[in-house]
């Protein structure tokens, strides 16, 4: 039944698992990011909720972006158990170190998959990965830049009201001159 199965797809093993290992680290980014929502809400700290709850549904699109490729592939989506999401965080800034951290995770599985892909001659999926790679960019340049206003604005006085004021603002411009 196996060598059956295989027939239907393109798609090698080792490129579905490590899909399926992608869909995975995208549906818990996204749970991380939605308890980090939650947090901001209880903390008042009301632009970065809705900045975070935009993150979640996007890395939530991202994983259902990579489901529906290896669905039409004809190979075997799994749909992802998620455990292990925080749900308390020792503050503010520490939701952001935390958010890059897993930017950088999420931007480092991307490229082992765009490399596997390569080595197994497995252009179809090298040609998708594309978009990640690009949006990887951007994603790691605004939870940069959001890190960054900590030391820029500073914690004080009116200091975390600013922060999560200027959060939401981030944007990421690529294709700027002198960029």
């Amino acid at each position: 039944m196996k060598d059956l199965v295989r027939m239907r797809t393109s798609l090698k093993e080792e490129i579905e698992r490590i899909l399926n290992e992608q869909i995975k680290m995208e549906a818990h980014s996204s749970a991380i990011y939605l308890a980090m929502a939650a947090w901001c809400d209880r903390n008042g700290f009301d632009y970065s909720a809705g900045y975070f709850y935009k993150q979640s549904g996007e890395e939530r699109n991202h994983m259902l972006k990579i489901f529906k490729y290896v669905s039409d592939m004809g190979g075997h989506a799994i749909s992802p158990e998620i455990t292990n999401v925080p749900q308390e965080f020792d503050g503010f800034r520490d939701l952001f170190e935390l958010a890059l951290q897993q930017e950088i995770a999420v931007t480092n599985s991307i490229n082992r998959i765009v490399g596997t892909a390569r080595q197994l001659n497995d252009f179809q999926t090298d040609q998708f990965m594309q978009w990640f790679v690009k949006e990887q960019i951007e994603e790691e340049y605004v939870a940069r830049r959001a890190l960054e206003l900590f030391d820029v604005i500073g914690e004080e006085g009116v200091g975390r009201y600013m922060i999560d004021k200027a959060i939401p603002k981030i944007t990421y411009d690529g294709d700027a001159e002198g960029a």
